[in-house]
């Protein structure tokens, strides 16, 4: 339940802490006393967008706390662990506004954001004003309706999984059949350009060793001569570099045998001989080897300039000619793959609307037992309070489409977010005239009361714990005035109910009654909140009355009021 509320320099309020108690609490004032506000600030501790134009004039920042006790569900204390906060038996939510513009959010003193105030507020309180009478006068949200009073949401949720399954199978088979028809666009030209590859064997690194080699072959002539020469230089010639180094080594050898300072030289001088003679062996068998070969140097250079050429059409080089070689390769082979993939999936799709189709015809089943049973309690309540001859319609209507996802009894529907029911309230509220969408018929005052009726229907199925009510009294006065504060009173033993109103016989069924009082204090307009006790009160339901000349025939009908809520 909402057990405390504190203000601090808010609108016109300056400071006030209001304590509530189960049941019916009542909130009463003259018209601009403030009532509003009080709403206004609970809307914005519940995480509602904020204004600086909000925080008093004159003063730097605005605060809001909103205790809360015995508010534990699974879904409110998860969504607290999720953000770090410690579930407790009581919950504190704290909105502080700068008159900078700066908004400044937490629970239980932990630092939160406005979409977490907004979303454990919308699990504990439910806030009704005349904004949320035009919603109900929107046909997208009595299917929502129609679910919480079903007790339909698993089967929702199983319908929209299934149906998330199937749109991203759509998905794929749209990328692949997109990716398919490429394929197959181009699939001449790609065949094209792989043949025109595939026929060149292209090797990597050809290009470099056919360079090198092409080298070689030019130079055949003059790599024999000089190779010859070094040869002849090295070993063949009479005074070679072979026999003169021999000699000098024989020499070095006695000079060592005597002076040992030339042994460092001897090993060095043995090393030159050797690489003297390993160089000359080389040199007489690289001239040996040397091919005089034009046929293979012509071949060469013809291929040198095809790759050229084929490298200069696509703008590639020859790497990059081989890694689109198998490139083209694998895409033409993905063809293939690719319809197989096709065919998986399409089974998979077939596979997946006949689920969808169950799933929304057991959906649907389900929705028109609560839709019947919906319809009957409504009537009831809509009866209790002053429209005893109306008819409560769900009208549940199924689009046909051709091709639709949804296939049952021979015929194909949309697949809509939720299944493939249309949903709509009609009422009717006199005898002999066909029902209506609720836009079409309902004034403010019965939009009221089917809101009242919607929530009565509701309570037993409903888990939040906290109804406000803002302008539930709307267009409404006398015996119905009386008959939905009845509904208020029924309503609120299952629930915490805060109501703001101008009727007396609402404003007698109270458990709690609230006056706001605006006042001038120290030249400044002031809104404050005084709890009635029963003298009070009496003189509040009287003043609604007759207004501010409370008379003493007004006075004992307070009174009556009162009694008659007591015992009823």
């Amino acid at each position: 339940m909402l057990f405390s509320l504190y203000i601090k320099n808010f609108a016109l309020i300056q400071e006030l802490s209001v304590e509530f108690r189960p049941g019916l609490t009542i909130i009463t004032g003259e018209t601009g006393a403030g009532k509003s506000i009080l709403i206004g600030a609970l809307n914005l501790v519940l995480g509602e967008r904020a204004s600086s134009d909000m925080v008093r004039s004159g003063t730097n920042k605005a605060v809001i706390e909103a205790v809360l006790k015995n508010t534990g569900t699974e879904q409110v204390d998860a969504l607290l662990r999720a953000a770090d906060i410690e579930p407790a038996p009581e919950l504190i939510l704290r909105r502080e506004l700068s008159a900078s513009g700066q908004s400044r959010c937490f629970i239980n003193d932990t630092p939160g954001t406005a979409a977490l105030l907004k979303q454990v507020g919308e699990l504990l309180i439910d806030l009704h004003g005349q904004h949320e009478h035009q919603l109900l006068l929107r046909s997208d949200t009595h299917e929502t309706i129609l679910d919480e009073y079903g007790g339909t949401n698993p089967e929702v949720a199983r319908y929209r999984t299934v149906r998330a399954v199937l749109q991203d199978l759509q998905q794929q088979l749209d990328r692949l059949k997109k990716d398919a028809a490429e394929i197959r666009d181009k699939k001449e030209i790609l065949d094209f350009q792989l043949n025109e590859l595939n026929a060149l064997d292209l090797k990597t690194g050809e290009d470099e060793s056919n360079e090198t080699e092409i080298i070689l072959l030019e130079n055949a002539e003059t790599l024999f001569t000089l190779s010859t020469a070094l040869s002849d230089l090295l070993y063949d010639s009479e005074h070679s570099v072979y026999s003169s180094i021999s000699s000098a080594l024989h020499t070095l050898e006695k000079l060592a045998g005597i002076d040992k300072r030339f042994a460092p030289y001897l090993e060095e001088s043995r090393t030159a001989k050797s690489i003297v003679d390993e160089l000359s062996r080389f040199s007489r068998s690289y001239a040996a080897d040397i091919d005089f070969n034009p046929q293979r140097l012509d071949s060469l250079r013809e291929r040198q300039l095809m790759l050229q050429r084929i490298g200069k059409k696509y703008g590639r080089s020859l790497k990059e000619l081989i890694e689109l070689r198998n490139e083209l390769d694998a895409r033409i082979a993905l063809e293939d793959n690719l319809q197989e993939e096709v065919a998986r999936i399409e089974h998979e799709i077939s596979t997946q609307k006949a689920e969808l189709s169950l799933q929304a015809e057991k959906l649907s089943s389900k929705r028109q037992e609560a839709a019947q049973r919906l319809e009957n309690v409504i009537q009831g309540h809509l009866a209790h309070l002053g429209i005893p001859n109306s008819t409560f319609i769900v009208s549940m209507t199924h689009e046909e489409q051709v091709g639709g996802e949804i296939a049952i009894a021979g015929k194909t529907f949309a697949a809509l977010a939720n299944g493939y029911d249309r949903t709509e309230f009609l009422i009717s509220t006199n005898p002999g005239e066909r029902p209506k969408p609720l836009v079409k018929v309902a004034s403010g005052g019965e939009i009221s009361r089917v809101m009242l009726a919607i929530k009565s229907a509701l309570a037993e199925t409903a888990n939040l714990p906290i109804l406000v009510f803002d302008e539930i009294d709307t267009g409404i006065s006398g015996r119905i005035a009386e008959a939905v504060g009845k509904s208020l009173k029924t309503l609120s033993r299952l629930h915490q109910i805060i109501a703001i109103t101008h009727l007396p016989q609402i404003a007698a069924m109270a458990d709690l009654h609230l006056s706001v009082q605006k006042s001038v204090q120290d030249n400044r307009t002031v809104t404050e909140v005084t709890v009635l006790d029963q003298e009070s009160r009496l003189e509040a339901i009287a003043a609604l009355i007759s207004g501010k000349q409370i008379s003493p025939t007004s006075l004992n009908l307070a009174s009556e009021l009162v009694a008659s809520a007591e015992s009823a």
